[in-house]
């Protein structure tokens, strides 16, 4: 893991080593800098930090000083297996295994994000298959966060269909899902207008400028959006938000952890992103109850919003815009909503983390 910087990516290491440990796996996390917001959460896991205290920050080659650093303490550790936690890390994965050779773990890759990249233009998106095709022969199991993203893997990597799992994401714990859903269920939502709710890091995959052009076309003054989340696009965001007009309408509070106030307020749930592997914030409303709003950005997300809200097109503001304006006058199934994030949970996968590992190593003693 690079940093404890937020991101779903990193949340999901966190939640999953906790549990693992807790399971009687014996982890060790390689962090490359100690810096980030989610350090907090991850208090009393094992690491080897890379950077030493007081250090210049390596947040400017991360993966470089990984890709440096890594095979020295896997020779130093011998693990059984290596966790790639998602896509950001392959290149790091790729340069272990040519660095190590035979004496090389088994590595389980966990693909945290679309590997389609729709977004790309014909030219990118065949560059970016080819790049996928030639790393699936590192890993010994690559595992799908949920079954529509199973088939999108196999078919962009090339991979055989043996060598390719779905455990569905544990985004929460079942307490997590209950403590969402009661603060939905405990607010009182009186106040005039119609309220959106975003959340991610302020960077380019996430689009929020598209959510800002379509909250500007339907923007009434009693309307509000908020968007939870930190980055490198703030400034460009703001300045957007003064030129559409609305920067009296939008809250930007940062990085925000629980969210479940803002979940429990808002109308919607709005998810402008370019691409997603799974979208947790999504996981998240459901479990609330709080219907959703979005961009068909992933193979799982026309599965996790069916009867919860509505899909449209990616870079679509016209069709973004018009389903924020229908979404509040839907009426989702909330308990199936809730009986759905249950599925993306610690408690629903644990198991089959287990056997996954006791799998790979079966095959590769």
């Amino acid at each position: 893991m690079h940093s404890f910087e937020p991101g779903g990516l990193e949340r999901d290491v966190l939640r999953f080593n906790r549990a693992w440990r807790a399971a009687g796996v014996e982890i060790e996390i390689v962090l490359g800098r100690g810096e980030g917001a989610l350090a907090a959460e991850g208090e009393g896991l094992p690491y080897a930090l890379l950077q030493q205290p007081g250090a210049r920050s390596t947040a400017g080659y991360e993966t470089l000083w990984m890709i440096r650093h890594l095979p020295g303490e896997v020779r130093r550790w011998k693990p059984d297996i290596v966790f790639c936690a998602g896509n950001s890390y392959t290149q790091v994965a790729v340069a272990l295994k040519l660095a190590l050779g035979t004496a090389c773990p088994p590595i389980v890759y966990r693909v945290s994000n679309d590997l389609a990249r729709r977004d790309l233009p014909a030219p990118a998106r065949w560059l970016h298959r080819q790049w996928q095709r030639l790393q699936a022969p590192v890993f010994v199991r690559v595992v799908a966060m949920a079954e529509p993203a199973r088939a999108e893997i196999i078919h962009e990597m090339g991979m055989d269909p043996a060598r390719v799992v779905t455990i569905d994401n544990a985004s929460m714990t079942l307490a997590d899902t209950q403590r969402l859903a009661d603060a939905r269920d405990t607010t009182t939502r009186t106040r005039s207008g119609r309220h959106y709710v975003a959340v991610g890091r302020l960077a380019a995959q996430k689009n929020f400028g598209l959510l800002l052009d379509a909250f500007a076309r339907i923007a009434t003054a009693h309307d509000s959006l908020i968007i939870v989340g930190e980055g490198a696009d703030r400034a460009a965001l703001e300045r957007r938000a003064v030129a559409l007009g609305i920067a009296d309408r939008l809250t930007m509070p940062g990085h925000i952890n629980p969210i479940d106030p803002y979940l429990a307020e808002a109308d919607a749930l709005v998810l402008s992103s370019d691409y997603e592997g799974l979208g947790i914030v999504v996981i998240e409303a459901l479990a609330a109850g709080l219907p959703v709003v979005a961009t068909d950005c992933g193979p799982n997300m026309a599965m996790l919003v069916e009867e919860a809200g509505r899909l449209v097109p990616i870079r679509d503001t016209a069709a973004l815009s018009a389903a924020m304006i229908q979404i509040v006058t839907d009426t989702p199934d909330v308990a199936a909503m809730r009986a759905r994030a249950q599925h993306f949970t610690v408690e629903a996968t644990i198991n089959k983390w287990l056997d996954l590992f006791d799998d790979v190593l079966s095959v590769t003693a």
